[in-house]
């Protein structure tokens, strides 16, 4: 129990540790742009982490890149702009909705769809396969006792 528990502590505390402490600006305003503008950032590695999250060497990496920008001057859509360019449009959380990135805004509503439609077809094959089952004599058993039920 007791080692559920310590296991369950350093999953929750993971996430504290990605952003070193040498990562980070002297300047307080520069930091709190980065971090902000991090949260929009995705780690390519871990994928549905964002960049502070992750302990990944390339969100480490992404983490020093952004940073660099915003000490050189960048404002924060031209840093973002810089790492789009490098990495695409995946290493966004909200990536654009374009030609590009049609899979990612629809890929879980067609696997929805094509999941629903296999256990639709599922289910009928499985209700026809239960009825064909059925003898001569029991379907017209079957039969006779519905229409004794039905009156």
């Amino acid at each position: 129990m007791k080692f559920k528990l310590l296991f369950l502590f350093l999953l929750t505390a993971a996430p504290a540790f990605a952003v070193l402490p040498e990562e980070q600006l002297a300047d307080p305003k520069l930091e709190a742009r980065a971090r902000a503008i991090s949260a929009e950032l995705r780690c390519v590695v871990c994928q549905n982490q964002t960049i502070d999250d992750s302990d990944a060497d390339l969100a480490h990496d992404l983490r020093v890149l952004l940073r660099q920008r915003l000490s050189a001057g960048d404002t924060d859509q031209q840093a973002i702009a810089y790492i789009v360019n490098r990495y695409g449009d995946y290493v966004l959380l909200k990536p654009p909705f374009e030609a590009e990135t049609l899979i990612l805004w629809l890929g879980p509503l067609l696997v929805l769809v094509a999941g629903g439609t296999g256990v639709m077809f599922y289910l009928r094959r499985r209700q026809n396969t239960a009825l064909s089952a059925l003898t001569v004599d029991e379907e017209a058993r079957l039969n006779r006792l519905l229409k004794e039920d039905a009156a």
